[in-house]
């Protein structure tokens, strides 16, 4: 049987990618510390073993340290912009492999191949971004009460950054941590999931060779492979002041307790609830392609993928049948193939959790409006391919109330004022994204304000799903309350410090405060 691998170029990517011995050994890596257990990687797309690599160990695990350690001695003494131009080589190498690695984000995940380049895209933007912050990294001068006193502050390298990431963005959310933690000074130990160990692989190798023609150390980009007992060493591991996590609410306040039990710093992006709210005044085309993307993009499998669908009462008939409509025409099928919409979940834990939801939510009083399914036969061989399904709901329910990583779509009703609508999209325990389709320009405000959405994302006329590099990306409440990616949120890479310089002959104490010898 012809593969993907054979098919769509996959094996041409991986060789450009420096990942070796596809099928029947351990791929060769810039992993210099991995000594265990075998870890194979097999395609959501076809079901095939894409590679095999080897997982950490705790004594692997003792040695990647030593080495970040030791490399952040070098590091943190070179000035920002000539760490910006560190990241500027890897951005130019990015572009370099932006096909080649793209590809292997759609075959080791399953997303879209579009998808797939768009993720790699994401990653050559936060280069771009840090490029130019590197010069930018400012503190602020302060007026003293005390006079010939200047009174500022500065931010300085915090050290060894730990990143956990997740499946479903297996190379963007890693380089959002790293772009941003080099120029800030930082070296980074990343424990990619163990879902998607063969892009972390190929990450790794781009950025080895930017360190290596720069005769700078390894241990500035660190990679261990494994399962959960390597995020529990980097939490509880002092000499980490800051661990960035991308994953479940359950993971993360496990990260959370640990981190905070050590008082390090953690950088926590979770689970999500998302809801579109459709007002009377809503554009029901925008609505339909904001919604259906959402829901169904990347298979459901984005922290941002849309759950809830929020319509007024007036609209819902209309809205629900373009919906219904619109989920006929979608094609699910290999993702390597761009004339699919849909392509599969991670792996068959992921199917049975679909399962598992479309049945509670049945079994609670909903009503299947489209139907779900896994599929079966040629083209669907590794068994992770399902049907987007859509199920009339309430917010009440506690199915609703809880994130399902799949292409699952809730329709709820409200009535009257948006202000209803709006304690609905805010009634859970999930705060990330969030949207409101409509042309009235008091409601789009209303949404916005600080009684509006309680997310970290809010949107007006775009669905919930995808974010610019630009601006802060993350959310409240049980997703976490990190930020990564734009705006200010390089300072949570750095540590603070106030700095009072007295120029005078005298000693001046604060507060007017006397105390002389």
């Amino acid at each position: 049987m012809e593969t993907a691998i054979d098919t769509f170029g996959i094996k041409q990517a991986l060789d450009q990618l420096g990942i070796k011995d596809i099928n029947d050994g351990t791929s060769t890596g810039t992993q210099n510390f991995a000594s265990g257990e075998i870890l194979e990687s097999y395609s959501p797309v076809d079901g095939q073993l894409i590679a095999k690599v080897r997982q950490s160990t705790k004594e692997d695990y003792e040695k990647v340290m030593a080495s970040a350690q030791e490399a952040f001695k070098t590091f943190r003494m070179m000035p920002a912009p000539q760490r910006g131009e560190i990241v500027r080589q890897f951005g130019e190498k990015l572009r370099k492999h932006k096909e080649a690695l793209g590809k292997l984000v759609s075959y080791e995940m399953g997303k879209s191949l579009q998808e797939g380049y768009g993720e790699v895209q994401e990653m050559i933007d936060i280069c771009d971004f840090a490029v130019g912050l590197s010069r930018q990294l400012h503190g602020l001068t302060m007026h003293s009460e005390r006079p010939g006193h200047r009174m500022y502050e500065q931010y300085h390298s915090l050290g060894i950054v730990g990143i956990i990431s997740a499946f479903n963005f297996p190379v963007a959310v890693w380089s959002w941590n790293t772009a941003l933690a080099w120029i800030c000074g930082d070296v980074c130990v990343w424990k990619p999931s163990e879902k998607t160990p063969i892009c972390g692989i190929a990450c790794q190798n781009i950025i080895a060779e930017v360190l290596k023609e720069n005769n700078l150390p390894e241990g500035i980009s660190c990679l261990i492979n494994g399962d959960y007992t390597i995020g529990e060493l980097l939490s509880k591991d002092t000499r980490v002041p800051l661990v960035s996590a991308t994953g479940s609410t359950r993971m993360g306040k496990i990260v959370a307790k640990t981190v905070a039990e050590r008082l390090g710093k953690s950088l926590l992006e979770l689970g999500g609830n998302n809801a579109i709210i459709v007002t009377p005044d809503a554009d029901v085309k925008m609505t339909v392609i904001g919604a259906v993307f959402g829901a169904v993009g990347t298979a459901g499998q984005r922290c941002t993928s849309t759950r809830r669908l929020i319509i007024h009462e007036s609209m819902y008939e209309k809205v629900k049948d373009a919906i219904v409509s619109a989920y006929g025409q979608l094609r699910i099928g290999n993702p390597l193939d761009q004339n699919n919409h849909v392509g599969p979940l991670i792996d068959k834990d992921a199917v049975r959790m679909y399962e598992a939801a479309l049945e509670k939510v049945v079994k609670e009083g909903g009503k299947i409006l489209v139907e779900g399914g896994v599929l079966s036969g040629e083209g669907y061989e590794s068994g992770c391919y399902v049907k987007p399904a859509i199920a009339e709901a309430d917010n009440s329910y506690e199915i609703v109330q809880h994130e399902t990583f799949a292409p699952i779509l809730y329709l709820l009703k409200y009535s009257g004022e948006v202000e209803n609508a709006i304690d609905v999209q805010n009634g859970v325990a999930q705060g990330l994204s969030s949207a409101i389709m409509t042309n009235n320009l008091r409601e789009a405000e209303r949404f916005l304000s600080v009684a509006g959405s309680d997310c970290g994302i809010a949107n007006v006329n775009i669905g919930t799903s995808g974010a610019e590099i630009g601006g802060a990306f993350g959310g409240e409440k049980e997703t976490g309350g990190g930020r990564e990616s734009g705006s200010d949120a390089w300072k949570i890479y750095m540590r603070r410090q106030t700095n009072t310089i007295n120029y005078t002959t005298k000693l001046p104490l604060a507060q007017g405060i006397k105390f002389d010898l």
